[in-house]
C-alpha cells in the first residue's frame, strides 16, 4: 500500500515570499545613505582639504591638540580649507593658554573668557570667523583685522578703497580709540602678528608660458614668506625681509645675482613697457617714501599683479590702479 506523505505547511514559503521586496526595499534604503553619505563627504573634502592658502609654522601643542575640534567645526561651517589660518589666529588669541582657547566670548555678548570649554570656544569663534570672512568677501587678512577688531572695519576698509592694508588698521584703531575716549582701540598689528604662525604654499606654482628663465624656482622661493611681515633691512629667512631683499634673495635661488637695493636692482635691469613684461620681470615705484628715485621693488607675475614685501606683509599686489598704480614708475628685465 502507499503511503501518501502529509503536505508539508507553506507558511514559511508564503512568508519568504512576501517578504522579499520589503527585504529588497531595505537593502536599497541602506544603500542609498551610504552612496549620499559618500557623497557628502566627497563635497567636504572638496571644500579644500584644511591646507587652503597657508601652511601652519609654530603652533603650540596647546592648540594643535584641538585640530579635531577645528575641522569638525569649520567643515560644519564651510570654511574649512581655513583651518590653518584659524589655528594660527588661536595662536595669537591664547596660544592654547587659556580655556576660552579663541578668546570668543564677547563675540556672542558674553565678559571675556566667559566660556570655560575649549571646544565650545572653537565652535563659537569659527562662527564669528566664518561670519566675517564671509562680509569680507573672502580676505584673508581683512577677516584677520575683523576678528580683532570687530566687523565695522569691513565697512571702513570698503569706504577707503575696498582692499586691506596696514595703514587702514592704524588709522581705524585711532579714530575709534578717540570716539571710544580710550588710549588705544584693538591691535592694528594683528594681521602681522596672526601670520607669525603662517607660511604661503608654494604647491600651486606652476611653469608659465612666457615667463623669465627660472621663475618657478624663484617663486617656489618667493611664497614659502607669504604673510610674514615686512622687515626694513631683512635680506635673509633670518632676519625677515624688505622689498629688494627679498627680490635678492628669492632671485639668488634661481641662480640670478642681484643687487641689493631697488635703487640698485633698477639700475641692474633694461627698462621696458608694461605690454613687454612677462612674469619674472621687475617692477619699480617711487614716492613710497622720502628718499631715493626708486623706493620699491616687486617681482612681476602677470595679470597686472606683483609679489612684494610692503608694508602690509609679503603678499601679491594689484598694479592696476590704487596706490602702487599711482607709485609706478618702470617695469625692468634682468641683463643676463
Amino acid at each position: 500500500m502507499t503511503v501518501l506523505s502529509k503536505p508539508k505547511p507553506k507558511t514559511k514559503l508564503w512568508i519568504l515570499i512576501c517578504s522579499t521586496p520589503v527585504i529588497l526595499f531595505f537593502l536599497l534604503g541602506v544603500a542609498a545613505v551610504m552612496l549620499i553619505s559618500r557623497e557628502h563627504d566627497i563635497g567636504n573634502d572638496e571644500i579644500g582639504g584644511g591646507d587652503g592658502e597657508f601652511e601652519t609654522i609654530g603652533i603650540a601643542p596647546e592648540v594643535e591638540r584641538f585640530r579635531f575640534a577645528f575641522e569638525k567645526y569649520a567643515r560644519q561651517e564651510g570654511v574649512y580649507d581655513q583651518v590653518n589660518v584659524i589655528m594660527a589666529l588661536t595662536m595669537q588669541e591664547s596660544g592654547g593658554r587659556s580655556l576660552d582657547i579663541m578668546q570668543s566670548s564677547e563675540s556672542i555678548g558674553l565678559p571675556p573668557n566667559t566660556i570655560t570649554d575649549p571646544e565650545y570656544s572653537i565652535e563659537v569663534g569659527i562662527k564669528h570667523f566664518k561670519k566675517v570672512f564671509k562680509e569680507a568677501g573672502g580676505d584673508v587678512r581683512l577677516a584677520l583685522q575683523s576678528y580683532n577688531f570687530g566687523s565695522g572695519f569691513i565697512g571702513y576698509v570698503k569706504e577707503h578703497g575696498g582692499k586691506y592694508t596696514k595703514k587702514l588698521a592704524l588709522d581705524f584703531s585711532r579714530l575709534q580709540a578717540i570716539k571710544m575716549g580710550w588710549k588705544s582701540y584693538g591691535d592694528p598689528s594683528y594681521v602681522d602678528h596672526v601670520m607669525r604662525y603662517l607660511k604661503g604654499s608654494n604647491k600651486d606654482v606652476k611653469p608659465v608660458d612666457g615667463a623669465i628663465d627660472g621663475y618657478e624656482n624663484i617663486m617656489k622661493e618667493a611664497l614659502k614668506y607669504e604673510g610674514q611681515p615686512y622687515v626694513w633691512g631683512g635680506s635673509n629667512p633670518k632676519s625677515g625681509f624688505d622689498c629688494s631683499g627679498l627680490v635678492q634673495w628669492s632671485y639668488a635661488k634661481a641662480g640670478i645675482t642681484l643687487p641689493r637695493t631697488a635703487q640698485e636692482q633698477h639700475g641692474a635691469t633694461k627698462k621696458i613697457s608694461e605690454k613687454q613684461a612677462v612674469p619674472g620681470d621687475l617692477v619699480f615705484f617711487g614716492g613710497t617714501y622720502e628718499g631715493k628715485a626708486i623706493t620699491h621693488v616687486g617681482i612681476y607675475v602677470g595679470e597686472g599683479r606683483m609679489f612684494n614685501s610692503n608694508d602690509s606683509g609679503i603678499q601679491y599686489s594689484d598694479l592696476k590702479s590704487g596706490y602702487w598704480r599711482s607709485h609706478l614708475v618702470s617695469f625692468g628685465r634682468i641683463k643676463f
